[in-house]
């Protein structure tokens, strides 16, 4: 290997981040890969992106090569049949058949099509980083660059709960077909030097689960928006009114355990539950609120934009997170950010992010989640007090400047023990 550059640790970095599905609606690794780019252009460095669809939503100044794929989930036309031209390639040809028997081929597929691309452009960046596809192709490559890897919280756990979730035998075999990557995920993770993860409660769970050492992990919290996620003063809240940020039908998020709060708390005095997302059609969360009578209670804004969504934060009373898991909890963040009271579960990181400016509640627990909303509810100056010291943790430990500060570090560190290797 070639001796490191002397100027490696002062000069900017040429920096490859991987992204495998980088939804900018929906989920945080959208997120991430926005905000992390965007932060690390500004400390001076040079970003490319690699992604898989949907597209994210980028700055102009930060060059996107997509990666192809049929895109056989694109919501617009799910599970289309592909053209007979799109067959000609074995990589297609494996996406349809595994698309067609249930699976969930693209972390695989995106790190085969991105190795290609950088045996033939890898020359241009110091180091790549991967956003938790974990494949194959990323071991590949390590051979050729300096890897990283972020994993936001072990998939293991989405598996479990999903698995719980299922009432019939079939229906947890097919969990365990959509989630058969973890195997890979696992291996190509093992292989590499660091690791960085957003809480320490995700490094403990990442490390048990997929048996990696402790030590090979670099904890780089998440940051939050301040520039979009703010208070809104002149925007009225209505103390009765509750918003939830989620992945409606996914079972890891909770929902199902707010709705029948909601129900409880209905019957006591009048309530509001605004949810940021979409159900599915005729899925768990339609038939639940059909079941439980609260259509009057619980609307569903479906995709909107940021400024609405920072509109929807200030009408709101207060925020609750219900999530089973989360490895740390962006919609509590972005919540604190714009001064809402939180209340949010103990599953996960959740703690860390919240510390004491909301109140905490343990997971899949009905009658707790009932009653701290209920709490705020009779209690508005400990509402807004709250709302003031979520506000104030964030501006203090969460911002993407210091999350791209702390990656810029971690990418020094292996590009260092790499040429020594």
């Amino acid at each position: 290997m070639p001796n490191i550059l002397p100027d490696l640790f002062d000069r900017p970095l040429s920096i490859c981040l991987l992204s495998y599905r980088s939804n900018p609606h929906s989920g945080g690794q959208g997120v991430y890969l926005k905000q992390l780019s965007r932060s690390l252009a500004d400390l001076g460095h040079h970003v490319e992106v690699l992604s898989g669809p949907p597209d994210p939503q980028l700055d102009g100044d930060i060059p996107v090569h997509r990666v192809p794929s049929l895109d056989l989930y694109d919501p617009a036309d799910p599970f289309r049949l592909p053209r007979p031209a799109e067959l000609a390639s074995l990589p297609n040809v494996y996406e349809w058949l595994n698309v067609s028997t249930m699976g969930f081929p693209e972390p695989f597929l995106f790190g085969l099509r991105a190795y290609q691309f950088l045996q033939r452009n890898g020359h241009r960046y110091d180091v790549i980083h991967d956003n938790q596809s974990l494949s194959y192709g990323l071991w590949a490559l390590s051979r050729r660059l300096p890897p990283l890897a972020t994993i936001h919280h072990p998939i293991t756990v989405d598996l479990d709960i999903a698995i719980r979730a299922e009432r019939y035998f079939w229906r947890k075999l097919k969990q365990l077909r959509w989630y058969s990557f973890i195997h890979m995920q696992k291996q190509v993770a093992r292989t590499l030097p660091y690791i960085l993860t957003v809480s320490e409660c995700a490094r403990r769970d990442i490390s048990r689960d997929f048996t990696i050492p402790l030590e090979r992990f670099r904890i780089v919290p998440n940051g939050i928006n301040t520039d979009l996620f703010y208070p809104l003063p002149d925007v009225q809240r209505d103390s009765h009114r509750i918003i939830v940020t989620n992945s409606a039908d996914t079972p890891l998020k909770g929902l199902i355990y707010l709705l029948h709060a909601i129900a409880e708390i209905r019957r006591r005095r009048p309530v509001r539950l605004v949810v940021i997302g979409q159900p599915k059609p005729n899925g768990t969360i339609e038939r639940l609120v059909r079941k439980l009578n609260l259509a009057e209670q619980v609307s569903f804004t479906g995709r909107i934009s940021s400024a609405a969504f920072v509109r929807e934060y200030a009408r709101a009373g207060m925020a609750v997170v219900p999530s089973v898991y989360e490895g740390f909890g962006l919609p509590a963040g972005e919540a604190m950010a714009c001064g809402v009271p939180v209340i949010a579960t103990t599953g996960g990181a959740l703690p860390e992010v919240v510390g004491d400016a909301g109140i905490l509640v343990p997971p899949r627990d009905t009658p707790a989640l009932a009653a701290a909303i209920e709490n705020l509810l009779d209690d508005p100056a400990k509402a807004a007090a709250l709302g003031q010291r979520g506000y104030q943790r964030v501006q203090a430990h969460f911002t993407w400047q210091r999350a791209a500060e702390k990656t810029v570090a971690a990418y020094r560190e292996v590009i260092h023990d790499y040429r020594r290797s």
